[in-house]
């Protein structure tokens, strides 16, 4: 799930989307599941890239991916 998340937010860089909308877009339209699964992957995610900081909250709103902080990122190393 994290890969699919992962290539969601490369989909839509710069772009915030809610919680409901990476469901329908990660898991499907017929999930069942609450929006807190989202955190806990993006959690997953982001222990699993480590160093990098792209991956920002919007409070009461989703997650956006930052295209800017990835090359700020690839730049320095």
């Amino acid at each position: 799930m994290e890969f699919r998340l992962l290539a969601v937010f490369l989909q839509n860089r710069n772009i915030m989307l809610p919680r409901n909308r990476l469901l329908d877009l990660v898991w499907g339209e017929d999930f069942l599941g609450e929006s807190r699964t989202v955190d806990v992957h993006v959690a997953k995610l982001r222990k699993k890239l480590k160093s990098c900081r792209a991956i920002v909250t919007v409070p009461r709103g989703g997650y956006l991916f930052e295209n800017d902080a990835v090359l700020g990122e690839h730049r320095k190393g």
